[in-house]
């Protein structure tokens, strides 16, 4: 499967990364088939020599089947070339990690709790639903004796 993703280069601690599109079984920074253009996080967003882009050939490339990964499909999107991909959500990641477990636990909690009231509410039609259905018990009865017939 081809990918449209970001290759490290660079040095220690000021990275620089290659856009490029790659077969995904291949290394990171390993082999790739073509240098799509290229993305400088260390300047600031307002800069244009932040991002470079070879649009026609990324174009190519998305007509050709290669799946962008979510950072490059940002940079993308950013620059217009395809929609802007939705934001996911992850708010276990804003949270130190020690802190995770106490924070799991919580939730676990709150969303039995939450399980139980909802069993409530269901169970609450259901006691109401044969009072409805009278018609319906009366059908049982005559398909008893036909059972009992066999």
């Amino acid at each position: 499967m081809l990918k449209l993703r970001l290759s490290m280069g660079g040095t220690k601690k000021r990275p620089v990364y290659k856009i490029v599109v790659a077969d995904s079984r291949f290394a990171r920074d390993g082999r790739f088939i073509e240098k799509l253009g290229f993305f400088n996080p260390l300047l600031p967003k307002e800069k244009k020599e932040r991002i470079g882009l070879e649009s026609d050939r990324i174009k190519y490339w998305l007509e050709q089947g290669a799946q962008p990964t979510m950072r490059v499909a940002r940079i993308l999107g950013e620059n217009k070339l395809i929609p802007m991909p939705a934001n996911s959500n992850n708010p276990h990641k804003a949270v130190p990690k020690k802190d995770r477990k106490t924070e799991a636990q919580k939730t676990e909690a709150q969303k039995t709790e939450a399980q139980k009231t909802e069993a409530q509410k269901t169970e609450a039609p259901k006691t109401e639903a044969p009072k409805t259905e009278a018609p319906k018990t009366e059908a049982p009865k005559t398909e008893a004796p036909k059972k009992e017939d066999k």
